[in-house]
Formats: structure tokens, sequence, C-alpha cells
């Protein structure tokens, strides 16, 4: 960690461009979301501007993102901030220099969210959930998440390989 502080220090220094909204997204908005990036492998994340690892993480996502988006890889944020914190999570999305498609959950009932997304997810930050070129989930990262693992499991994806279990996808 020590070595990260310093780096995340000097990022603030790289923002770029307008302040972008985040859009408000719900369960069944989380579909079509899913549903309209078939064709790519797409990674979600779910953060929090008051989540000190979503903090720490979404610099290093969004390094990940520059280094394979010409693979095809794409990141979507989703910050789980409550309402009235979203010009916070906006500004912090701008700061970090996060390019993906940006959004602020908005349920009206969370556990039915987090269920929608993950039926095994407790709703804990940062997740992360990888989604293959055809939509279908094939792994969910919860916690502190080791990049070199995230990366791997998403280079499995581009040999044809899943990342873990004997080609069944995980739901």
């Amino acid at each position: 960690m020590k070595r990260t502080l310093p780096f995340l220090f000097c990022l603030p220094l790289l923002a770029k461009g307008p302040l972008v909204p985040l859009a408000p997204i719900n369960e069944a908005g989380f579909q079509k979301l899913v549903d309209s990036h078939k064709g790519k492998v797409v990674l979600y994340d779910f953060w929090a501007t008051w989540c000190a690892p979503c903090r720490a993480e979404l610099p290093r996502l969004a390094l990940l993102e520059d280094k394979l988006r010409s693979q095809g890889l794409e990141i979507v944020t989703i910050s789980a901030d409550d309402r009235e914190h979203k010009a916070a999570a906006e500004k912090f999305i701008q700061m970090f220099r996060v390019d993906g498609p940006a959004y602020l959950k908005q349920a009206d009932d969370d556990d039915r969210f987090i269920n929608a997304i993950d039926p095994k997810w407790s709703g804990a930050l940062p997740a992360l959930f990888l989604y293959d070129k055809a939509g279908h989930k094939v792994r969910s990262f919860i916690g502190e998440t080791d990049m070199a693992a995230l990366e791997r499991a998403i280079s499995s994806l581009w040999q044809n390989r899943l990342p873990y279990g004997r080609g069944s996808v995980a739901r």
C-alpha cells in the first residue's frame, strides 16, 4: 500500500475533460446494460466513495482498462453511493480518469438489486463481475482484488477459456 499512495496522489493531476454525470441504473437497467455490451468482455465495478478499498482499486482498474482496451476490455463503473453523494462520486470518477460508462445505483429495493446482479453477492464492496462476449457472468471478485489475478481471468476469456471451473458459466 505504501507504494500505491504516492501514485494515487499524482493521478488527480491527470484528470481530463468535463464532469460526466452518472446515469441512474436499477436492476432492470443493469440487465439491459449487460445485453447491450454483448460482443465485448466487460468488467462491472461496483464501488462507493465511502469505501476505502474501492477508492484504492478504481485508479488501478482505470489503468488496467487503458492497458487492455485495445484487446476489447470495457470497464463499467456503478457507484453504490446514496443519491445525495452523486456529485462526490462524479468528481471521483473524473479525478481518476475513468473513461468508460459510469452509473449510480438507484434501486427502490437494495436486496432485489443485489440479487439481480448475483444471488450469491451480499452487496459487499468493492465488487467486480466479469462477463464474457456472450454476456454471461463468468467470475465474481468480492473485496480487495489482486490485479494480476483479475488480468489473468480477463486474458483467459480472449483465449476462449473460462477462468475457473469446467467450462460452465457462473450465474
